[in-house]
């Protein structure tokens, strides 16, 4: 337990520094498609991951161990990739001391700038309430819905092609219509795809509905993470370490919050379809509250 812990407190910086790098080396519209790019990858791999782990443990000399002798050598790779290939990419006339107090101060004035924040928040609560799918799809299709572990299987992989499609068309369309109309699109089709699901999950409609209203819901998160890391991190400069800190913490923060509370009620759908609901409402809420000053530049 200690190990996994240590393993994902690690793997924490991939998530941030990866995004940081990115600010270093792109802007405009190649930070945009490369961003999408990145986006994907880091989007699609928690979907993933169970499906590659079940394939592993399918093969006939695996076991529990083979997955942790698999992740070793994924490690182990990344390790002399990372020594030989990658270089620094922050100028040095752009480096701030590192320090403690530095790193406080700077999340401290990251929490005080309105637009990042409203950016922050949507994403935050926009796709830290996809957990509540994550968490709550493998009761509600097969327990409720009576669907079988290999159709759901199906069910939830494509969802990884929606959050790839989301994130495609901010790469796509993001140099033809700017990336905050694209945003507001992705955040209002969320809640209505969202009402849409909690209505159904109320009057127990047909699981179709569902698994319709659930991949457009994730199309919307491909576009919302996407969009809002490009928007929030275009002027961040020397903060972009921490500002990608801070991007990447709240949706894992909220969905860690959100997704125990989808089994308070495990004979229903409804808690999931709520809890995905009302984190768009304020999703949205933090999008057109808080970015609301730059509404005449953006649109």
């Amino acid at each position: 337990m200690a190990a996994r812990f240590l393993q994902g407190f690690t793997a924490s910086a991939g998530l941030v520094l990866s995004r940081a790098i990115v600010r270093d080396v792109f802007t405009g519209r190649e930070l945009s498609k490369f961003f999408s790019l990145l986006m994907v990858i880091t989007a699609v791999a928690p979907m993933v991951a169970p499906m590659t782990g079940g394939a592993i443990l399918l093969l006939p000399f695996a076991t529990w161990h083979t997955i942790f002798h698999v992740l070793t050598i994924i490690g182990f790779l990344l390790v002399l990739l990372i020594a030989f290939r990658l270089k620094e990419t922050l100028p040095p006339e752009n480096r701030i001391p590192s320090s403690i107090g530095t790193s406080v101060k700077t999340m401290g004035s990251l929490l005080k700038d309105r637009s990042f924040m409203g950016y922050a928040l949507t994403v935050g609560f926009i796709h830290g309430g996809s957990f509540a799918y994550v968490s709550g799809t493998p009761f509600v299709y097969q327990d409720i819905y009576g669907v079988s572990p290999q159709v759901f299987s199906i069910l939830f992989g494509i969802n990884g092609l929606a959050i790839i499609s989301g994130s495609f068309i901010i790469g796509r369309f993001g140099g033809i219509i700017h990336e905050k109309s694209l945003l507001r699109m992705a955040v209002i089709t969320a809640m209505i795809a969202t009402a849409v699901l909690l209505t159904m999950t109320m009057i127990h409609g047909p699981l179709a509905t569902l698994v319709i209203s659930i991949f457009i819901y994730m199309i919307t998160i491909g576009m919302v993470l996407t969009s809002t890391f490009t928007l929030a991190m275009e002027r961040q400069g020397h903060r972009a370490g921490s500002a990608s800190a801070l991007l990447g913490m709240l949706p894992l923060l909220l969905g860690s919050i959100v997704s125990p509370l989808v089994g308070i009620n495990e004979t229903t759908a409804i808690p999931m379809g709520a809890i995905m609901f009302v984190t768009a409402v304020i999703g949205a809420l933090a999008f057109f509250g808080l970015t609301k000053e730059r509404a005449g530049q953006n649109s």
